[in-house]
């Protein structure tokens, strides 16, 4: 069985946790975390609208500040996990990248977008919705921590 493990900042705990729970100790276990990249994009066309294409671009700090957290997120997901893992990091379209990694896995696993006293339609965001509507694999949705959702809020 190979695995995949969709982490997010808000709720990566609580996704890692039911996945140590659930997937066997012999399947192969990937983690997967994808930076969005419109803050970049943002970001290049004020400056470009500012200063003119000619100058260094601040979208590069933002890539290296987004590559190092993606890491830190990756390795203490691992460490949680508590068994050996491949880390993926991504950048991109979120759904575009969590569904092109998720080719060729047999499970998905990844959080809802809210805790349970939020049932329903609203419980998944639209990203998530696409995901878990157009995955070809299997996918365990998990109900997140309150704790995990609320440092989210705050």
């Amino acid at each position: 069985m190979r695995a995949l493990i969709w982490i997010v900042e808000e709720t990566w705990r609580s996704t890692v946790g039911a996945a140590a729970k659930y997937i066997p100790s012999t399947a192969e276990v990937t983690l997967l975390h994808v930076a969005p990249t419109e803050a970049e994009t943002v970001a290049r066309g004020g400056w470009q609208g500012l200063l003119g294409r000619h100058y260094p671009q601040p979208d590069r700090t933002l890539q290296f500040i987004s590559n190092e957290s993606a890491q830190t997120l990756l390795a203490d997901a691992r460490t949680l996990l508590g068994r050996d893992a491949t880390k993926l990091a991504r950048r991109g379209k979120i759904v575009q990248e969590v569904l092109t990694a998720a080719e060729g896995f047999d499970l998905l696993v990844c959080a809802r977008d809210t805790d349970r006293r939020n049932r329903g339609p609203h419980s998944l965001g639209p990203a998530t919705r696409r995901i878990v509507d157009h995955s070809a694999c299997a996918v365990l949705l998990i109900w997140p921590e309150p704790s995990s959702v609320a440092e989210r809020s705050s």
